[in-house]
């Protein structure tokens, strides 16, 4: 179990150690002694990591830009101080490049978020740090063609992490090539396929049996029925209901029966009238000659 503040007195040792040791000539590249800067010296190392720059393949530098005006890096920033402006063709398009991209320097803080996002390694970390101005704020405004260095400055500073970036470029390069020669024969197998169906189409259409047209039988229509069969067929629907419905005679019709009625009836009245003294005296001749007969019995 270590003593409290056993750490301390370690730290202190290893201090001292290399302070007495930075005196003698064996240390001094050993324990990095202080440098005598500007005069003599050079303190950039190979993990020396200080400002962004953007890199470019071949000898044209803005052909060669491997950044493509993602805007990805100026959206991580944590201080914002990369902007970017996309550049655009004669007809509005956006062209994969960028047409502004300005770093100050003064604001940024090195964190390297920037470095860490970019799918396409295109900015990385410059050891130099020598970027003593005049002035502050306009000349620590880096542009484009300040910031774009070649890919063989980037191999001198970082080699190994140049190499690196290098063989993800390249099997990133690879992929995207098989795919594509993937997506050709793809195309050229259907465009094959297509043409083969063409051909086998055009044959068949130009051989004696296909040119021959086969008589195709017509299609049974139902017959339009005749004029009588369909007056027989209204009339067959007809008779059913006169039979049940009774005939109704029209409401003038029976208007003029009830008059005729009331008349006769009328007439027959008047002439019982008029014949009723005819039976009265008819009766009465007809006891005369009962009584007649009763006497001649007796």
């Amino acid at each position: 179990m270590d003593l409290l503040g056993s750490g301390i007195f370690k730290g202190m040792a290893v201090t001292l150690k290399n302070f007495a040791m930075t005196y003698f000539d064996r240390g001094r590249k050993e324990r990095l002694p202080t440098v005598q800067y500007p005069e003599a010296g050079d303190t950039v190392t190979l993990f020396t990591r200080n400002f962004p720059f953007l890199i470019y393949d071949g000898e044209e530098e803005v052909d060669g830009m491997r950044c493509v005006a993602c805007q990805i890096c100026e959206r991580e920033c944590p201080p914002a101080c990369i902007y970017i402006v996309k550049e655009k063709d004669e007809n509005g398009k956006f062209v994969k490049r960028p047409k502004v991209f300005d770093i100050d320097v003064s604001v940024c803080m090195g964190c390297q978020i920037c470095v860490e996002v970019c799918p396409f390694d295109a900015i990385v970390m410059d050891s130099e740090f020598e970027y003593s101005k005049e002035d502050r704020f306009g000349d620590l405004l880096f542009n484009r063609d300040e910031l774009l260095k070649s890919n063989d400055y980037y191999h001198k500073i970082h080699p190994e992490e140049a190499q690196a970036r290098d063989a993800n470029l390249a099997a990133k390069k690879a992929a995207d090539e098989a795919k594509k020669k993937a997506r050709e024969e793809k195309a050229a197998a259907a465009a094959a396929a297509k043409a083969a169906a063409e051909k086998e189409a055009s044959e068949k259409k130009d051989s004696p049996e296909a040119s021959e047209p086969v008589a195709e039988e017509p299609k049974a229509e139902p017959a339009a029925p005749s004029e009588n069969h369909a007056k027989a067929e209204s009339e067959a629907k007809e008779k059913p209901a006169a039979e049940e419905t009774p005939v109704e005679e029209p409401a003038a019709a029976t208007d003029e029966t009830e008059d005729a009625k009331e008349e006769s009836s009328g007439g027959s009245e008047g002439k019982e009238t008029s014949e009723e003294p005819e039976e009265t005296a008819g009766s009465g001749e007809d006891d005369e000659k009962k009584a007649e007969e009763g006497e001649g019995v007796s």
